[in-house]
């Protein structure tokens, strides 16, 4: 069956968890209570997102692998694009998927939290250009063929949990050659280093692709290649929630809760973190800001620096090493916190 193109799954498969959950003996007669609502994972958030009819590995445990298993993610909020539901989704029918989206956008945090939701191990990968074939699919190590150590993606295939591919737009192009017949209807990898030993990709094996936008501000991107494009079905693009005059009364209340910051505060760093974006988007600066940046600014305000001292070491450093970028920086952030007279 063709992951890419993978439809409904077996009614089998759909059928939710039946366990025994308490047992009885009572002379001759055994009462057995079966549990048919278990979910995929025991976290507090499980039920604040709309994904319990998609049941990732109905009768299966990764108990084993629990120590690959995220905890204690933070709630990912979006403006309605209903993204965790989304990536599920695109596991439950298609098995893998591609995130796309400036840096600071949350596309880690939400496969973290997937992760979390849905009870699976991560497999990390940076798909940088130091990353090799051989670090992901395996070698020998010294002498003699018992010395084979099997790469992540090999682990994966044969483990199960999600790939995550981070930064998958700097893939070299032998990584990405060897991943084809992973992600097509194969769905097995042949280990030609190793006697040609086939690798079956395992029954709840899921990929996700993450990647900033192919541009000049991203170096060493480039644009995917094709066959790796056609085998994403599904394709999730990811932007900031307050760009421009646009302020998002969710992310304002995000940085107040987490920085402990007054409303007024809270509101004016989003303000400014929105502009950032928006001249980041234009092309004007290198960097838009990220959520996470703009709590690191909020943070020392509160530790009681003014807000454009505690912007030099967070924000206008942050965002480029040139004086007169940082220049730039400092002249926005002054239309929304004026300096003293």
């Amino acid at each position: 069956m063709s992951y890419g193109q993978q439809g409904l799954k077996k009614e089998e498969e759909i059928s939710r968890i039946q366990e025994v959950s308490s047992l009885k003996r009572d002379n001759f007669k055994i009462t057995v209570s079966i549990d048919r609502e278990r979910s995929m994972s025991q976290s507090p958030l499980y039920n604040q997102y709309e994904i319990q009819k998609y049941n990732l590995h109905p009768n299966y445990s990764f108990a084993h692998l629990d120590d690959m298993i995220p905890k204690g993610t933070p709630k990912f909020i979006d403006s309605g694009q209903h993204y965790v539901e989304r990536i599920v989704r695109a596991f439950y029918y298609f098995k893998q998927c591609s995130l796309i989206g400036p840096s600071g956008t949350g596309k880690t945090h939400i496969v973290y939290l997937v992760a979390e939701l849905c009870g699976l191990p991560v497999w990390e990968v940076n798909c940088g250009l130091s990353t090799s074939a051989y670090d992901l699919i395996g070698r020998f190590i010294g002498l003699g063929k018992e010395n084979w150590i099997d790469g992540l993606v090999t682990r994966w295939l044969k483990l199960g949990g999600i790939m995550y591919l981070d930064e998958a737009n700097m893939m070299k192009q032998d990584v990405a050659t060897r991943l084809n017949p992973v992600l097509d209807t194969r769905g097995h990898l042949v280990l030609n280093e190793k006697d040609n030993e086939c690798v079956e990709r395992h029954k709840y094996g899921y990929l996700i692709l993450s990647m900033n936008p192919y541009s000049a501000e991203f170096s060493g991107t480039k644009p995917l290649n094709a066959a790796m494009r056609r085998r994403m079905a599904v394709w999730i693009n990811f932007d900031y929630t307050s760009v421009g005059d646009q302020i998002s009364p969710v992310e304002v209340k995000m940085l107040r809760g987490r920085a402990k910051v007054s409303e007024d505060i809270a509101y004016k760093v989003v303000q400014a973190g929105a502009e950032l974006r928006r001249q980041y988007k234009a092309g004007d600066i290198p960097y838009g800001p990220s959520l996470g940046d703009l709590i690191n600014w909020a943070t020392l305000i509160y530790d009681g620096n003014t807000p454009n001292v505690a912007a030099e070491e967070t924000i206008i450093a942050l965002t480029s090493d040139n004086s007169e970028v940082q220049d730039d920086i400092r002249r926005i952030i002054e239309t929304v916190f004026p300096k003293p007279q």
